[in-house]
């Protein structure tokens, strides 16, 4: 038997606070690459990228966590999952292309289509994959695992223990497989095929949810939380020295593989953290601010780099020093607050109503175990 969390929107706070951290880590790529370095912080956050993968895995993780045995029919599923993502991505859309508009840059009426549609990230070309708005294209693939999703839990769902461990060693060997078998591609179909194609990132959501299942029945996973964080911090420091040897624009550099290959490090976190709220162990992660924040993680992420690219085109990048720390705390404060707004003022409340459009179920067959911490 499983010990449940007390009731309440996120029964597993945890995984609601690492969302949070998983987005600032996207952020504070963006702005090292973009913006300009700040010693220590931009090494360590070089290859921050990851931080969709984790978004990933934890997708699969939780739908499989909230969906297992709840019995809701794939059109309530489906449209569950609109009603969480696509009004979002509407006003980031539209925010986005305002922003190109006022900096004079053309916009791809095709790409923005595509982006509305959730099915750019399928096309290899830049100008769609990136249309509308460029941080966008993991919703893409979310769409995809969200149509599959219904299936995969019908395979697995019923299958035992060892069927769920041999998945995620296939998954797991298949992303090490694919890395060097794609190597002769040209290099922009290779990225396109490694880090956007949505067929690619199945692998990661599959992982995420075999741990699900394994979670909901019972499994605890050996690895604590600081054990697991830790992990995952080695992971991202050991990518240094590699990237210093190898250009990112080869196959063999870490870029690629900080994605495709931290899909395992993430579930263990993922499950660490889940399995502390499981024990009723405080963790950090899901007071009352980290779960605001990881609440408002989804806009940030659709958002900040909407204000990066104005204030770069406003300002210019910063003179190195000081003047990168005071153009970075600007982004971050500015693009949160605004993150904070849409959360309240868009994405909450138009999911509450467009969810009660479809397929309200009853006390018995909603899930019991719903939680907020996927996108």
């Amino acid at each position: 038997m499983i010990s449940r969390p007390g009731a309440g929107r996120d029964r597993l706070p945890s995984l609601t606070g690492l969302r949070f951290w998983a987005a600032l880590l996207v952020v504070l790529y963006h702005l090292s690459r973009q913006a300009g370095k700040v010693p220590g912080v931009s090494d360590a956050v070089w290859y921050g990228r990851s931080g969709v993968t984790f978004f990933f895995v934890l997708s699969g993780v939780v739908l499989a966590w909230t969906y297992d045995g709840a019995n809701v029919p794939a059109r309530v599923f489906f449209w569950r999952r609109f009603a969480r993502i696509w009004p979002l991505l509407a006003v980031g859309v539209a925010a986005s292309v305002a922003a190109y508009m006022y900096m004079d840059r053309a916009v791809s009426a095709k790409g923005v289509v595509a982006n509305l549609l959730l099915v750019h990230a399928w096309f290899p070309q830049r100008v769609i994959n990136a249309g509308g708005n460029p941080a966008a294209w993991s919703l893409s693939d979310e769409a995809f695992f969200y149509l599959a999703f219904p299936v995969l839990l019908a395979l697995l769902a019923g299958r035992r223990a060892r069927v769920w461990v041999w998945t995620a060693v296939g998954v797991t060997c298949a992303a090490l497989v694919l890395w060097p078998a794609l190597s002769g591609l040209p290099p922009a179909t290779r990225s396109w095929a490694l880090d956007y194609l949505p067929l690619t990132r199945f692998l990661q959501f599959v992982l995420g949810v075999v741990a699900g299942l394994a979670l909901k029945r019972g499994w605890r996973p050996p690895v604590s939380l600081p054990v697991a964080a830790g992990l995952v911090v080695a992971w991202h420091l050991a990518l240094l020295p590699w990237s210093k040897a190898v250009p990112d624009a080869l196959w063999y550099s870490p870029y690629s593989a900080s994605q495709l290959l931290s899909a395992p490090v993430f579930a263990a976190l993922i499950c660490a953290a889940a399995r502390a709220d499981l024990d009723g162990r405080r963790t950090g992660l899901g007071g009352t601010w980290m779960i605001r924040l990881g609440h408002w993680s989804f806009a940030w992420y659709l958002l900040h780099e909407i204000v990066l690219r104005l204030a770069v085109f406003r300002w210019d990048k910063p003179a190195p020093g000081g003047d990168t720390l005071v153009f970075w705390a600007g982004v971050l404060v500015t693009s949160l607050a605004l993150a904070a707004v849409a959360y309240h003022c868009v994405e909450h409340p138009a999911e509450r109503r467009l969810r009660r459009l479809v397929g309200r179920p009853s006390a018995a067959a909603r899930p019991s175990s719903d939680v907020t911490a996927a996108r």
